[in-house]
């Protein structure tokens, strides 16, 4: 899936060492102490390469085992895991958009990775069980290759036998060079596994490691506070969010998916997911991705400074009082750009793939110029809803062309209007999840300065797998998520 390819923008505060000290606190809980550092320019732009490659009730016990979550820059959350017997510890990002186990061999020779990152070593483990079938995974900005072995792992102080994962012995991107990860532990389901290797939880389960069938993300986004996060396996811990979770079923396995509706800004709404859109949780993905058709509204609400499309104004300019028209005689959105002349029409809809990321393509062809008109018939529609003169919709939608979203996703704002912006919800399970500035907003430290980004970014999905949303960290550090896998479904509640 197309997923890996909006990993190009990660930014945010802080980032942390290398220094990881495990200890048993208190409460029975493994933990990790960890220790930050301010971010310069040179951080930011290793973060960015990083986050390319990366393509997760009952009170807490003895039998929910938890994992404590290192935050580097707000982008990668990460905790360290055992493989073999003894243990060799690796540092893994725990990701909820992929299904397998990976870390480094130490028959990685030809791979500069390898040598900046803890290498697997099958010969000093008691527990090793040979494979050798090969496979490749192949990100956005590069691809991994290795072999499956067997080996035990430890997650926590749970010990899960025989797990199947690869050893990585090429690694071509200079995301694995650069990364704060050693490998990468997929918490997806199995239907997207490469090689049909079982995730660590569907292991945990055959194995009867866990009292309920479910992990949990509890993502800290304060940037100082010393822990990263926790990552429980088997519970909850009640300390970590508010209230109740709201259940929502799992729509479509592989990525943890659902279908949800519209989305808000203060209370109006966007219109194209209104009629409903999927949604994909997404603890390997730092921001909020979805339609190009929303997410220029955001940036025209919140004042979000993106490239400015001339195609995009023509197109208003040319066409916008005839779509106007159209729509107000009551022509089916789906065929009004068919009529206009920017689309075909294959008999239910205008066909241009679905709305495609224009931003996306340096010259605009037909397909884009049916992309940005389809766009557009939402905008409108939407202000027609809202009885705007004729007039003032136009220039709505002319404005919106300014916010369409740079061609590497990101969105800057004012720091100093924050306090100014509107709240945003998303609509799920009937219910509203919102999201205030503070918390959609990436705050980042450069040349001594403050800059703020966007967390929204644009990524399109054409039917039937999309409309689709990516609800990635900055959704999940608001809203604690629960991922029932023994009743395929999620929860959100409040984060605490």
């Amino acid at each position: 899936m197309a997923k890996r390819h909006l990993l190009l923008v990660t930014t945010c505060l802080w980032g942390l060492s290398c220094a990881l000290l495990l200890h048993a606190s208190s409460d029975g809980f493994l933990r990790v102490n960890l220790n930050k550092k301010r971010l310069d320019k040179e951080d930011l732009i290793a973060a960015k390469l990083a986050r390319q490659g990366n393509a997760l009730l009952k009170t807490s016990s003895s039998d929910s085992d938890i994992v404590p979550l290192v935050d580097y820059l707000n982008t990668q959350y990460y905790g360290v895991i055992g493989l073999g017997t003894p243990p060799q510890n690796f540092t893994v990002i725990f990701d909820t958009g992929s299904s397998n186990l990976w870390v480094p061999s130490a028959k990685c020779y030809f791979s500069i990775a390898c040598y900046l990152h803890s290498r697997y070593k099958s010969k000093k483990s008691s527990t090793y069980k040979a494979d050798g079938e090969t496979c490749k995974i192949t990100y956005g900005s590069g691809s991994i290759s290795g072999f499956f072995s067997k080996d035990n792992v430890l997650v926590g102080d749970l010990v899960v036998k025989n797990q199947k994962f690869i050893e990585a012995t090429r690694e071509t991107s200079v995301t694995f060079i650069i990364g704060k990860f050693d490998g990468i532990l997929g918490l997806g389901y199995p239907d997207i596994s490469v090689g049909k290797a079982p995730p660590i939880w569907q292991s945990m389960q055959e194995q009867e490691l866990l009292a309920d069938d479910v992990f949990s993300f509890w993502l800290n986004r304060d940037p100082d506070a010393s822990s990263g996060g926790e990552l429980i396996f088997g519970g909850m811990d009640p300390k970590h969010y508010k209230g109740d979770h709201t259940y929502v079923p799992v729509s479509r396995k592989g990525y943890w998916q659902f279908n949800m509706g519209d989305l808000l800004i203060d209370g109006h709404s966007t219109g194209f997911c209104a009629k409903g859109c999927a949604a994909i949780v997404d603890s390997g993905t730092s921001l909020l991705a979805g339609p190009t058709a929303i997410v220029a509204q955001v940036n025209h609400a919140i004042g979000a400074e993106g490239i400015i499309s001339t195609e995009c104004k023509e197109v208003i300019s040319e066409y916008g009082e005839m779509i106007l028209d159209l729509l107000i005689a009551q022509t089916d959105p789906q065929r009004v750009c068919s009529q206009v002349g920017l689309c075909m029409f294959d008999g239910t809809r205008s066909v241009s793939n679905g709305i495609e990321s224009v931003v996306q393509k340096e010259n605009l062809g037909s397909d884009a110029l049916c992309s940005v008109c389809e766009m557009a018939v939402v905008w409108i529609e939407n202000q027609l809803r809202e009885n705007k003169t004729k007039e003032l919709i136009l220039n709505y939608a002319n404005q919106l062309c300014e916010r369409l979203p740079s061609p590497n996703g990101e969105s800057t704002v004012s720091c100093h209007q924050i306090s100014k912006m509107p709240n945003l919800a998303f609509t799920i399970a009937n219910k509203t999840f919102v999201l205030t500035p503070e918390q959609y907003i990436v705050k980042l430290e450069q040349g001594g300065q403050t800059v703020c980004i966007s967390g929204f970014m644009a990524f399109d999905i054409p039917p039937p797998r999309g409309p689709l949303w990516i609800l990635g960290d900055v959704f999940m550090g608001a809203y604690h998520t629960v991922f029932d896998f023994g009743k395929d479904r999620i929860g959100f509640a409040k984060s605490a």
